[in-house]
């Protein structure tokens, strides 16, 4: 059985293809988290996947805002699902239970807490040692704790009670539980990039409940025990420390450094590896020591500003035969179920009206909804009863033959009318007048513009020979061959005209306009600095600052940024 989670930083990093991207991690159970997707943005390719069975959790007040989904392949379908820690989310059968002693909460607190789309819940069955068990996997996304917003600071720690409170009462229930994803928070120094640059580190509320949520101080020293079998008893008894969780990483790997799955994106931190390490996977206790094989990190794969983390248990998974109702395979929108309010709004005589063959529709009814919009429901009926069929064919021949005449050109309309002229000179004079304006509109523009002109001009002969005897048809021609060598010796000075006053219109805005100054060089790598602009609330929003433009990175590290830093000076 193997296991990822993945903030992938918004459903479009699946871009290129969700089943592509699905198979690429290679696992039986997948959690992404901050899918920024709401239930009516939500498109059919997204949530059935073939091969797999997906769960989704949408944020109900913000769109574009958090979200997790996990997706089940199909050896690994769960008997149970449900959306949100609270239980208040859950309206039917299959639900996973166990919601604990919610007391401490009250009842404005718990629903706001689910109302973010922050947490899906998958129930399956494992088989070990011939022995079937059950295996309860929570997919989060925790909140993050903004700085200038306190209310919520005090929101991420209810809703890390809320998770401890639901995570350990299933696990009294019987069942292993696994808790991963996004948990917002470094746990210790080692999993920090600059922990010194943070001021009371060990201070800061989510570190300590971590401490209380993780048996951690003991698990290096337990797992050596296992090894060295000094004390066998130890993988078969509960650890005496308060915390019931332990994080795989670290219980295999718990001295590596530089083990990050977060970067800034804004700095460019990834490329100095300068980042932090918030995703997890937690397991109880008895789960991680007795089936977990390993864990680990996966910063090699790209597309989000987080890196997946993976898992892998020597337990095998016993589908289910049937999804549960969580499913997004039955949500009406993608089971064919769904009707439009319209059609309970218009009557229709059956009778007196034939259906006309359509084509399937796409998964998407636009079409279908577009041509409802057009047709109101007064004059839905109307024009359904005067169907095309009902239409005589000799006025439908009419309609189209009269719709079908050729366009006319642009000069049609400065011609006169040469149907009513009788004499010879008479024409020549109207069509030499008509070429001297046309010449002298268009010696004023650009080449490309007289050439077209002329390309037009040149062909008035052609679409008005069936009026015009022979005599009229030579004058013209005739008349019309001196036009166009007139244009063609008149366009080569216009061109070079053009383009001096164009040169002298440069100059003059050039010499008015100066343009932002150049960057300053940065002091250490001496290479040209970055402009930035100030975003946060105070005295300094909106100033803008020069700043080294490399990658962000630990000062000891001289291929990281540097400190150099200016002001803008007003004015310039």
């Amino acid at each position: 059985m193997r296991i990822v989670t993945w903030n992938i930083n918004g459903i479009r990093t699946f871009r290129g293809g969700i089943k592509k991207a699905l198979d690429s991690l290679d696992a039986d159970i997948i959690c992404v988290q901050e899918t920024k997707v709401t239930r009516d943005l939500l498109d059919e390719r997204t949530a059935i996947v073939d091969g797999y069975n997906s769960y989704f959790s949408f944020s109900r007040g913000r769109s574009g805002y958090s979200g997790v989904a996990t997706y089940c392949k199909d050896r690994a379908t769960p008997f149970a699902a449900e959306e949100g820690l609270t239980g208040l989310l859950t309206n039917h059968e299959a639900a996973v239970g166990c919601y604990g002693d919610q007391t401490e909460f009250c009842s404005e607190e718990l629903q706001p807490l689910d109302n973010e789309g922050r947490a899906v819940i998958t129930q399956h069955k494992t088989m070990c040692q011939d022995k079937e068990q059950t295996v309860t996997v929570i997919n989060v996304y925790c909140p993050r704790a903004d700085p200038e917003k306190p209310e919520r600071k005090q929101f991420k720690l209810q809703f890390y009670k809320l998770l401890q409170c639901r995570a350990e009462a299933i696990l009294k229930d019987g069942s292993h539980v696994i808790i991963l994803g996004d948990i917002n928070t470094s746990h210790r120094q080692i999993d920090h990039c600059d922990p010194s640059d943070i001021e009371d580190f060990g201070e800061n509320p989510g570190r300590k409940w971590l401490n209380g949520f993780l048996h951690g101080d003991g698990q290096q020293e337990d797992r050596q025990d296992e090894k060295t079998d000094e004390e066998p008893e130890v993988t078969s008894t509960e650890p005496i420390h308060s915390g019931k969780f332990v994080d795989t990483f670290r219980y295999f790997h718990p001295t590596r450094t530089n083990a990050f799955t977060c970067w800034s994106t804004l700095t460019g931190a990834r490329q100095t590896n300068y980042g932090t390490r918030i995703d997890y996977i937690f397991a109880d206790w008895k789960l991680a020591t007795e089936q977990f094989v390993t864990a680990d990190i996966m910063p090699e794969v790209e597309g989000s500003d987080h890196c997946p983390v993976w898992g892998k248990l020597s337990c095998s998974l016993v589908p289910s035969s049937k999804p549960p109702p969580l499913c997004t395979r039955y949500l009406p929108e993608f089971a064919g179920k769904q009707q439009k309010l319209s059609r309970f709004l218009v009557k229709v005589d059956q009778k007196s009206i034939q259906p006309e063959p359509r084509e399937a529709l796409p998964g998407s009814q636009e079409e279908d909804e577009r041509r409802e919009n057009l047709n109101p429901i007064g004059a839905g009926k109307k024009r359904l009863l005067t169907s095309d069929a009902a239409v005589p064919k000799g006025k439908k021949a009419k309609t189209v033959k009269t719709s079908s005449k050729p366009q006319g050109s642009l000069l049609s309309f400065f011609k006169p009318k040469l149907t009513n002229v009788s004499s010879t000179e008479a024409s020549c004079e109207k069509t030499l007048g008509l070429d001297e304006v046309a010449s002298s509109h268009n010696s004023q523009k650009a080449s490309s513009t007289s050439e077209e002109v002329s390309s037009v001009t040149s062909t008035v002969p052609e679409d008005t020979e069936h009026v015009l005897d022979g005599s009229e048809q030579q004058c013209t021609k005739e008349e019309d061959d001196k036009q166009i060598k007139r244009k063609m010796l008149t366009s080569q000075p216009s061109v070079g005209k053009t383009d001096s006053k164009k040169g002298a219109s440069s100059v003059f805005w050039k010499s008015i306009l100066h343009g932002p100054p150049p960057p300053p060089p940065c002091k250490v790598h001496g290479e040209p600095c970055v402009l930035r602009t100030v975003k946060k609330e105070g005295p300094n929003m909106g100033k803008q600052f020069f700043v080294c433009c490399r990658p962000q990175g630990h000062a000891s590290n001289p291929e990281a940024r540097c400190n150099f830093f200016m002001w803008v000076e007003k004015g310039k």
